[in-house]
């Protein structure tokens, strides 16, 4: 199950059915060390209001080796530092996004026996060419999640992105 809509002009919602318990999914969102291996690194204080550091390394997200592409190179090493605005173990946990000025990305877990219902509705985002943007990365992301979770690599991640970028522009209604 994948599912993408936007759910209010700032607002853009994904949700995966994942192959792992909700305690499982959890830990690939709180644990920095999990966390790098689908989406950004580093250390989080685990309550509301607590420190979050994002630190991006997309080089450990591929199987293979592949360049950055020309667009994102600017992001290669990026760190971020956000907030904990949610921390409801292990059902949900939100944080800011660019200090707030991109709004706020929350993760829900719901059990579906022996795996998860993960919705991600990323709120706050300025402007459509940013819900695309901001929705092709979050897709490509959850799809790295995904296959981690099942055991599965990912060959090229700046290929997955690309496509999930154009998937995502589709099911909003966007031109490329």
């Amino acid at each position: 199950m994948i599912a993408i809509e936007r759910t209010a002009p700032d607002t853009i919602r994904l949700e995966r059915l994942l192959d792992a318990p909700v305690e499982t999914v959890w830990r690939y969102l709180v644990d920095a060390d999990l966390r790098a291996l689908w989406f950004a690194g580093g250390a989080m204080e685990p309550r509301v209001g607590g420190a979050l550091q994002l630190v991006f390394d997309h080089d450990n997200l591929s199987a293979d080796d592949v360049p950055y592409p020309e667009k994102y190179c600017r992001h290669q090493g990026a760190v971020a530092q956000e907030q904990v605005t949610v921390f409801d173990a292990p059902r949900v946990i939100a944080w800011s996004w660019d200090g707030g000025k991109e709004g706020e990305a929350r993760f829900e877990l719901f059990p579906m026996g022996d795996k998860t219902r993960l919705v991600l509705t990323h709120s706050g985002i300025s402007g459509p060419a940013g819900l695309a943007n901001f929705g092709g990365g979050w897709h490509a992301h959850l799809a790295v999640l995904q296959a981690k979770l099942a055991g599965n690599p990912v060959r090229d991640f700046w290929a997955l992105h690309a496509t999930s970028e154009a998937v995502v522009r589709e099911a909003l209604g966007q031109d490329a």
